[in-house]
């Protein structure tokens, strides 16, 4: 009983739903996990929102335009915005949808139909 009173109730647990996200004719279910799993059997790590892996498995909006999230590294039509990082989100055709995901507007990435 001790315990539960200072347990978190708030803390999430891995699976469950972080938010949903839809953009560009997709729909994102964002849930709690590990990005590794010696995170997984770290007592002091918490799990937290897992973003789809768009390298791994690409996405394109109903454009054509792909689906990046902020922390991916940049590709080779990079160009540098601001900031002192080299991934997609201080990448001028980064346009930010929410929280970590967003699209690339290069028009070299584009899905051609």
């Amino acid at each position: 009983m001790l315990q539960e009173l200072f347990s978190n109730s708030d803390t999430p647990h891995e699976g469950d739903e972080y938010k949903t996200i839809i953009e560009g004719g997709k729909t994102f279910v964002i849930r709690y996990g590990y990005y590794e799993d010696r995170e997984r059997l770290d007592p002091t790590i918490d799990p937290m929102p897992i973003y789809p892996d768009f390298t791994k498995d690409p996405v394109y909006t109903d454009q054509g335009e792909p689906f990046v999230t902020m922390m991916q590294d940049a590709c080779e039509y990079y160009r540098h915005a601001s900031g002192s990082e080299h991934d997609c989100s201080t990448c001028r055709h980064f346009r930010r949808v929410e929280d970590m995901l967003g699209v690339c507007e290069c028009a070299k990435l584009k899905k051609r139909e």
